[in-house]
């Protein structure tokens, strides 16, 4: 069975909901998880002498989003009585599918859960998905967890 488990996390509801997933599996099954929030720097132009200041905020807030979503997978981890890890990357101009394979590898994760807000169509075009990313690099198990249960026709 799974023995180390790696959730992305993001501070969405989706990614939380991955999180509680990974949490309960490694609660039946004694594995480790590991949370792991990728930090994305997105090039943009800064117009130094009007701009310096909103990219530190903006940066500054990232950094807050962050914290939060990994004290709270400690803190499920924790109430789960679940052994866990937090670990937060930097992107560096990687995607963060990319980041997300390479961390699996290196750690030798045996699973991958992953949030998806469940988008098709022009939404998903326009928005793009990690997860849908990630699915055609993968190269061990993955669960994807919809943000929202899917409603029923």
């Amino acid at each position: 069975m799974y023995k180390r488990i790696l959730v992305a996390i993001d501070g969405s509801r989706g990614a939380r909901r991955a999180l509680d997933e990974a949490v309960k599996i490694a609660s039946a099954t004694g594995a480790t998880v590991q949370a792991l929030y990728v930090v994305q720097h997105p090039a943009r132009l800064v117009d130094i002498s009007t701009g310096f200041a909103e990219e530190q905020i903006r940066q500054s807030a990232e950094a807050d989003v962050a914290t939060e979503a990994l004290d709270e997978a400690k803190n499920l981890f924790a109430q789960a009585g679940v052994s866990g890890t937090t670990r937060a990357a930097d992107s560096s101009g990687e995607e963060v599918a990319a980041v997300i394979h390479r961390i699996a590898a290196e750690d030798e994760v045996d699973l991958v859960v992953l949030g998806t807000r469940g988008l098709s169509g022009v939404k998903r075009l326009l928005i793009g998905s990690v997860a849908e990313s990630y699915l055609r690099m993968a190269d061990r198990p993955v669960m994807l967890v919809r943000e929202e249960e899917p409603k029923s026709a």
